[in-house]
This record gives C-alpha cells, structure tokens and sequence, in this order.
C-alpha cells in the first residue's frame, strides 16, 4: 500500500471546492427501529468499516498536491461520538440537528468522516453519518454505509486491502447482495438513467449520438435557467428535511400508464413540486424553468466498492412552469430520453479531473461557470430492497443528501429502500427557509398522479 498516494484529478478537485457556505460533505440517517448503543456501534465500525483504508487516512497538502496518508494518531472515539435531541427528541427535533451539522466543516487534520448516534430516538436509534466527497461520490458511499449492516456483511472481513479502497475476500460475499441491490434497486428507481450506469452502454450511444466535442459546446453556450427565488447569495446555515416513505409500486404503476420510466415520475413530481412551492409564496410560475445538475454514475456496478469519484453530470430542465402534472412527467421522459444518447455525463468527468491538476483559481471560476446554470442538484440513488439489520436492530429507513457545489443553494435527493421511496431536501436556509413546503408540494403532487391514473379515474 502506497503510503503517500496522491489524490485523483476529479477527487481533489471535489476536496478544493469546500465552502463554508456550500461544504462538499455528503450527509446520510440511518434509522433504526430498535436502540444501538455507541459501543456497539464503535464495535461495528471497527469490524466493517475500518477495512477501508480511507476511513483511517487524512488528506495532506490539501491546497497544493493533496496525498493520502494513514493517520498516525487515528483514534475511533474521534470520529463516533454520542449526542441527544432536545425537547420531543423527535423527527423535527433530529431534522434540526441534520441541519446544523450540515454547516460544520470537517476537521482535516483527520480522516474527512464523522458518525453521531442519537441513542433514544422514538424507541429506537439515529445515526446521523457525513462524509467527505472527496473520499468517494453517492454510489461508492451508499454501498460503503450498507456494509454496516448484517446482510451486506462478510464474516471473513478484510483479508486484505488495497490502497485504492478496494476490497479482495469481502467483495466476493457483498457483491452478491450487491448484484441484488442491481437487479432491483437499480432497475426499479433507475431505470430512466440505465444505459448512463453502464460505461460501456454510455460509450457506445454517445459514438451513434452527441460528440465529446459537442457536449462540451452545449456546456459552454447553455444559458442560465429563470431567475427564482431559489437563486441568490448563500449563507453558512442549512436545512434539511425529508419526506414520508412513498410505495415504490405505486410510482412504477404511475409509470407504466403513462409509458415512462419510474425515474421521470418521480422527477416529474420533483418539478411539481417546486412550482408548489413557488405558488405557496406568491412567486411567479408561468414559463418557469429550473435547470438541476444531475450525477450520472460511470463506474460498473461490481465496482462500487472501490472508493472515489467517478460520476459525471448532466443538465436538467425542470418544467416548473408547465400547469399539467402528466406533461411536466413527459417533459422529463423526453430530456432523458435524449440524455441517454449523448456524452455529457463523460464529458463533465472529463472536465472534473482535469480541474484537479489547475490551480483553484481557475477551479474556482469554473465551479461558479457552471453552478450559475443552474438552481438545484439533484441525485437518485437506488438502494436495496430488502430489510436491512446492523447486529439485528432493524434498520427503518436511509436518507442521504447531496452536496451541492459553488452557488447551487437546494439540493434534491431521492432514495429507496425496501419498496419504498423518500425525497430529501438539503438547502441553504436562507434562500429556502421553510423546505417542509417543497416536501408537501411533492408528496401532494404523488398522490394527484396517482388518483388521475388509477383505474377508477
């Protein structure tokens, strides 16, 4: 194992984008119906998460060439550490805290990752989880945090690990649960994005449809989206929220009727969703349009065990303005459809590696290029469908939140797990200060597509 190995072009590039107003730091809850308490969950960690070499490793030389080391005073209670809610201690509660640590840096004189355990959280426990971008993108961490839990677990452990992250005895059992998450999760929830997850499906349309050469035209001549409410100057504190579980069936039924994937349901009520909350304070909608960054995975599923960043981005138009919720769904279809063909996901990639190597000036003045094209991130990471344990405490539900870079204040994360599907909203909490009014818009939008399609309508 290397002892000083440099940071990847794309990885340091995420590492050099922190801002107190926007840190690079993915947050995740996990919930669990049954309490934990943090010496087992230390028990946990040490047994299934220290194998990977990057959880005990800190970034040096952050700012010039940033290099992983091992940390030589690594130390568990560091990074774990024990917290209770105040007053009801209950989900607003637990929300309030999620937003709080959302704008407290990590310390980078450590491994760039922290666990809070919230041991009494309505009869059970929270575990509210954040961890540095720059350690790996939303696939790579979502199958990290699911190799916490008994089912995604190999007893044989970590015979051996090498410096990249990978794992050599413990892949062997994980990926077949991973395999299974695949052929689920991925098919269900990804499906609108399917030939992008694949490297070779991305290389292959993008040869028959748009060039490298016209990606990155499109990327430099895209005008900026309308101006909102949700564009502005940010400031250092967040919030965050999330939605109640939505039946994954009913989105895949609501897709089926209308011949779209389940992705452009649910990012069609994303849309709606965001002309709810327009309307709800007096703000114009009409011609509206919302442009969101969205991730597009580039590595091979059997891969997703191997730390870092190798994902890509596109641009999305969200037709907040169009009045009817089947065609703001159909409007999405028609974008992703025409996604699917093109080169854009490798085309950010490419971009985002090569920022690494150029001072950060010049990162810094890219970053701002492209994040004034758009008002949102938004991310939709299929997780497995089966009930998760962690030492047999079950595991109620997961939610985690996307990042967003340069002046991008609301980030959009969808998440399933065990046929269910939950919206997180993390946004600067001046710009959007009551983000439950987005999760109402969306939710109520989901059970209008739903009515209108059901076969009573």
């Amino acid at each position: 194992m290397k002892t000083h190995e440099p940071l990847s072009g794309v990885d340091a590039a995420w590492l050099r984008m922190d801002d107190p107003t926007n840190l690079m730091t993915i947050t995740a809850v996990l919930v669990l119906e049954d309490p934990i308490d943090v010496g087992t969950l230390k028990e946990v960690i040490e047994e299934r998460l220290l194998g990977f070499t990057r959880f005990r490793q800190r970034v040096r030389d952050p700012e010039e060439s940033p290099r992983w080391e091992m940390d030589p005073h690594f130390d568990l209670d560091r990074h774990v550490r024990r917290a209770a809610l105040p007053g009801a201690a209950d989900q607003e509660e637990l929300k309030a805290r999620v937003s709080d640590l959302m704008s407290d840096p990590l310390d980078r004189s450590k491994p760039l990752w922290h666990m809070e355990l919230i041991e009494d959280y309505l009869g059970g426990s929270a575990i509210i989880v954040r961890l540095h971008h720059c350690i790996g993108d939303g696939i790579a961490l979502v199958q990290v945090l699911l190799s916490l839990t008994d089912e995604h677990f190999d007893p044989a452990r970590f015979p051996t690990t090498e410096h990249t992250g990978r794992l050599s005895g413990f892949v062997e059992g994980a990926w077949k649960t991973l395999k299974e998450t695949a052929t689920v999760g991925s098919r269900i929830l990804a499906e609108g994005t399917e030939s992008l997850l694949n490297p070779s499906h991305a290389l292959h349309r993008a040869k028959q449809g748009m060039s490298l050469g016209a990606a990155l035209s499109k990327f430099a001549f895209l005008g900026t989206d309308t101006d909102t409410v949700f564009k502005g100057d940010l400031q250092v504190a967040q919030k965050a929220t999330w939605s109640g579980p939505l039946d994954l069936t009913t989105v895949k039924r609501i897709g089926h009727a209308i011949d779209a994937k389940v992705n452009d349901v649910l990012l069609g009520a994303v849309a709606g969703a965001l002309r709810h909350y327009l309307e709800a304070h007096d703000e114009p909608t009409d011609g509206v349009v919302m442009r969101a960054l969205v991730p597009v995975n580039l590595r091979p599923l059997e891969q997703a065990f191997e730390l870092g960043n190798h994902f890509g981005l596109v641009f999305l138009n969200l037709p907040v303005g169009t009045k009817n919720r089947l065609e703001r769904v159909m409007g999405v279809k028609k974008q992703m459809d025409e996604i699917k063909g093109s080169a854009e996901a490798g085309a950010a990639f490419g971009i985002l590696e090569a920022l690494g190597h150029f001072p950060i000036e010049v990162e810094e003045q890219a970053v701002r290029f492209f994040g004034n094209k758009a008002s949102a991130v938004m991310t939709n990471v299929p997780g497995p469908q089966e009930q998760l344990h962690i030492k047999g405490r079950r595991v109620q539900n997961v939610m985690p939140w996307v990042p967003r870079a340069g002046h991008i204040g609301l980030g959009v994360s969808i998440f399933s797990y065990n046929g269910e599907v939950r919206l997180g909203i993390a946004c600067d909490g001046h710009l959007v200060p009551d983000p439950d009014t987005i999760i109402e818009g969306f939710e109520l939008e989901f059970d209008e597509l739903a009515a209108d399609l059901s076969p009573e309508a």
